[in-house]
């Protein structure tokens, strides 16, 4: 009766294992199909660029790689929440995709396009007036600097794509990503990117660092969202 009575309790225990590993992968495609389905509203938001230029971003392909999906899902996530839903999902999975193909921490340029537009997000932005004229859109390009970046990018180029969400994140991921070969060094690479190459150089010079608060902001909040997404997996 004893033996019954565990062989019975073993077979229930079994069979809600089975029923738990069944719900999580339910659970894990539902969530891969939301993600395709986000996919092909960030096609639809990005066809306006056809209409203005010879330049398509290249946007998102689904694919069968569910564990790629779903490192992009919660990256993009973590994005959307941290910006109070400022930041459009549709641009939190371009962002953290196209960094990918580039081994750059999304979160870099996360927080970069966050301080350059004061938290706002605002991909219309039009930065205060200095000496070297404006900085526009989203990631805060000046027109003296985004021609040659866009064609180091092998992107076409006019002023009006640099209120584009999608094509100024592309343009500061190349050139962060320049920056980034070019010196080893993030300290340098985001320092050069806030004040020039020779700004940065003069910088290094006065201070024998070229970790300026605008480098030290970026890493340290990006390094946290990785600590986050430690303590909540």
């Amino acid at each position: 009766m004893k033996k019954t009575v565990i062989i019975f309790c073993l077979s229930i225990l079994s069979a809600v294992a089975i029923l738990m590993v069944q719900r999580i992968y339910y659970d894990k495609q539902i969530e891969i199909e939301d993600l395709l389905a986000e996919n092909q509203i960030l096609a639809a938001e990005n066809k306006h660029l056809k209409a203005v230029s010879t330049y398509e971003v290249e946007l998102i392909e689904p694919n069968d790689d569910h564990e790629h999906w779903a490192y992009i899902e919660d990256i993009a996530e973590q994005m959307v929440q941290d910006s109070d839903a400022q930041f459009k999902k549709t641009w939190a999975i371009y962002l953290a995709n196209e960094a990918a193909q580039y081994d750059i921490d999304p979160f870099i340029i996360y927080e970069l396009i966050k301080v350059e537009t004061g938290h706002t997000f605002d991909p219309q932005l039009i930065g205060p007036e200095t000496k070297y004229g404006h900085a526009y859109g989203m990631a805060q390009f000046m027109k003296n600097t985004a021609p040659w970046i866009a064609d180091m990018a092998d992107l076409p180029y006019s002023d009006e794509l640099l209120f584009d969400p999608y094509y100024s994140m592309k343009l500061a991921i190349v050139y962060l990503d320049f920056l980034h070969h070019k010196y080893q060094d993030w300290d340098k690479a985001l320092t050069a990117y806030n004040r020039g190459i020779t700004g940065m150089e003069n910088y290094l010079e006065r201070n024998g660092t070229a970790k300026s608060q605008y480098a030290h902001i970026i890493q340290s909040k990006a390094k946290a969202h990785h600590t986050v997404a430690m303590a909540e997996s």
